[in-house]
């Protein structure tokens, strides 16, 4: 053999070796996509965009990685439309092979991807729309097909009532003394404005309060002006709703402003969106939320890490309590290679079923959760997370120059109410 032909035989083992080595490095190399289920676009982008770049931070901060599985994101854009969101994750696990999602910011989303979900066999956590429609299509379901493990809000009717209570402390300390106890309800056409005013007039009812309107708005409009004359003409000391559109929230508190309205605003879910302060300005002076706080060193650290990454303040609900979920799937995973030894979408349905819905693994703030003191679920709550100033806890505020400052129940309590 000449030397051209020896050379030949060395370049050609080289190259063989190399191919061997590359291939078993692709090999080596596990991948699981998580889908990432939020509105990037339509009337609740703001939130949604949130949702996922505070996943995004949770994964990156992680190392991208749990155990020798590393986690590649799949963002799934909803936009607030059941059958376009359905269709979109149908396509994401279709195409791009997503084996476990996380989040969503609607209620009729939620009740739109179970049936979906069954079908793939793909397991579902942490969904924030929490209107009780959700709830009721993962309870006719057969226990088999519910691939919603856990919903990341509870029903609307759990939380509210803490409103009640709040006006009812408030007569009674000769805070609050409405010359009559007329209330107008409003909130954004879905379950959850329905499912939130709804248990909001029941309450109210129930302590004396006369409902004078109770009217629910598509997600996109802005003009509350004739409605905000009609609660004015009634003698309307209390106007309390939700919606998950930032203009239109937003909307309905400067339009109050402007017509001189001076009752009390509950506008739940103001906080949700980061920089709301810039759509209302001054004018949210003393309106009512139901937030959590982030107020600790550990909390604030996070804020300017995040807004040093994405140019923009998070909000507590969107952003903060996506940041935990997506770690608390990492915990999820974590468990699945340990007890099953791979990563995939039965091994993490398994440890879904078997015990984060049964209350076993749960996420605190031992494992870095960061908004609330600990996330989990039992047999009485399932699929909502368990409530309580121990788990799931939001106090009401009350905004003064964009800061909410709690203002019940007692023992979180930082001032006193503040009636115009």
């Amino acid at each position: 053999m000449n030397q051209r032909s020896k050379l030949f035989l060395i370049v050609l083992t080289v190259i063989f070796g190399l191919s061997l080595i590359a291939g078993e490095v692709t090999a080596a190399e596990k991948i699981f996509k998580l889908g990432v289920l939020a509105p990037l676009t339509g009337p609740a982008a703001k939130s949604g965009n949130e949702m996922k770049d505070a996943a995004t931070m949770a994964i990156d901060e992680m190392g991208g990685k749990v155990g020798d599985y590393t986690i590649e994101l799949v963002y799934i854009d909803d936009q607030s439309d059941p059958s376009k969101g359905t269709s979109a994750y149908a396509e994401a696990i279709e195409r791009k092979g997503v084996q476990a999602g996380i989040l969503n910011w609607n209620t009729a989303v939620t009740v739109a991807i179970q049936p979906m979900l069954a079908k793939y066999k793909v397991p579902h956590f942490f969904c924030m729309g929490a209107g009780i429609a959700g709830n009721e299509k993962w309870a006719s379901m057969p226990p088999e097909d519910r691939y919603l493990i856990m919903k990341g809000w509870p029903i609307p009717q759990k939380l509210v009532v803490g409103y009640v209570d709040l006006l009812d402390y408030a007569e009674e300390k000769g805070i609050f003394k409405p010359e009559k106890k007329i209330a107008a309800l409003w909130g954004e056409d879905t379950d959850w404005g329905r499912s939130l005013v709804g248990g909001l007039a029941k309450g109210l009812k129930e302590n004396g309060w006369e409902i004078s309107t109770e009217e629910y708005f598509d997600l996109k409009k802005t003009d509350f002006y004739p409605y905000i004359n009609k609660c004015k003409q009634a003698g309307v000391s209390l106007m309390a709703g939700s919606s998950t559109g930032a203009a239109s929230v937003s909307a309905i508190i400067k339009q109050a402003g402007e017509v001189g309205y001076k009752g009390l605003i509950i506008a739940d879910g103001l906080g949700w969106v980061g920089d709301w302060y810039k759509l209302t300005g001054r004018i949210s002076d003393g309106v009512l939320d139901m937030q959590p706080q982030l107020s600790t060193p550990n909390q604030k650290a996070w804020v300017k890490r995040f807004k040093d990454r994405f140019g923009y303040n998070p909000s507590p609900s969107a952003a903060g309590q996506s940041y935990d979920y997506a770690l608390f799937f990492t915990k999820i995973a974590e468990r699945a290679i340990e007890k099953y030894g791979e990563l995939n979408s039965e091994t993490v349905t398994k440890i879904g079923r078997e015990e984060v819905a049964e209350g076993k693994l749960t996420f605190s703030r031992a494992d870095g959760a960061l908004v609330h003191a600990r996330y989990t679920t039992d047999a009485a709550s399932v699929p909502d997370p368990t409530i309580g100033p121990a788990d799931f806890f939001f106090p009401i505020i009350q905004y003064k120059k964009g800061i909410g400052f709690s203002v019940f129940p007692e023992d979180t309590k930082q001032t006193e109410l503040m009636v115009k």
